[in-house]
């Protein structure tokens, strides 16, 4: 089987939707210029400019500081190659259950996704112990956090008829549905309405308009129209002022 690292170079596609953030800013938050000309200066563009092609994704997510932190720290060693899932069956919400580790056995809900990695973070499951706040007079707490789950080898979803692992397939329904079936009963298994949540809302009927946000009414008609003008030519076309300044001769050479 021939592995690849193409994930590697953008995120997936429900990492966009939890971020709920438009694609062009998040291009512009992963992007790292390792040499970029001066802005008004095109006598310096004697480099071309070279963008970082392959990203390291782990649990941090790429609109932090922290991944941007990471990613300026690794070296090329570091990218593991990933190969990419065609049709991506795990989701917020869904029932799973651990194959492997200490809670080999065990049912947890997804409380996350990275699918850059695919990986899940299953809640309560898989933990790893850590010592915070540690001091000279303190011996510090001791906190569990999740740890990421691969869904090719470590997980499985769980089948709503017995409530066991099972191995899924998708098919299409007589109504032409594309659903997640288990191979094991041939029961459907739905997809979540917790995969609606972003960062933003719960789901998208729960959400309320904010200040800043445009307005549903707003993306119905035209509210900008580019023209080739200055910003003063267009502020004096909409007040009326005519321009009536004889401008003074002068000599260039």
């Amino acid at each position: 089987m021939r592995l690849t690292t193409a994930l590697l170079s953008k995120m997936g596609e429900w990492s966009k939707k939890y971020a709920n953030l438009p694609e062009r800013y998040i291009d512009r938050v992963t992007e790292y210029v390792y040499w970029r000309a001066p802005p008004g200066k095109p006598q310096f563009r004697v480099r071309k400019m070279q963008d970082r092609k392959k990203l390291y994704f782990s649990v941090r997510r790429p609109w932090t500081e922290s991944f941007q932190l990471e990613n300026f720290v690794r070296r090329r060693r570091d990218y593991a190659p990933i190969e990419p899932i065609k049709n991506w069956s795990f989701f917020r919400g869904d029932r799973v259950e651990v194959l492997v580790g200490s809670d080999k056995g065990k049912q947890g809900i997804v409380k996350d996704i990275i699918q850059e990695r695919n990986w899940i973070i299953v809640q309560g499951l898989n933990t790893k112990v850590e010592i915070r706040g540690r001091t000279k007079d303190f011996p510090g707490f001791c906190i569990r956090i999740e740890q990421p789950l691969l869904v090719t080898s470590q997980v499985h979803l769980v089948d709503p008829f017995d409530l066991k692992g099972t191995p899924i397939e998708w098919r299409y329904t007589e109504e032409g549905d594309f659903v997640r079936v288990s191979t094991r009963t041939g029961k459907i298994i739905p997809i979540p309405i917790k995969s609606q949540e972003t960062i933003d809302y719960k789901t998208p009927e729960l959400y309320a308009e904010q200040p800043k946000d445009t307005r549903a009414n707003d993306v119905t008609h035209l509210t900008f129209e580019a023209k080739l003008k200055t910003f003063e030519m267009d502020i004096m076309d909409t007040m009326g002022i005519k321009e009536d300044r004889v401008p003074k001769k002068y000599y260039w050479y």
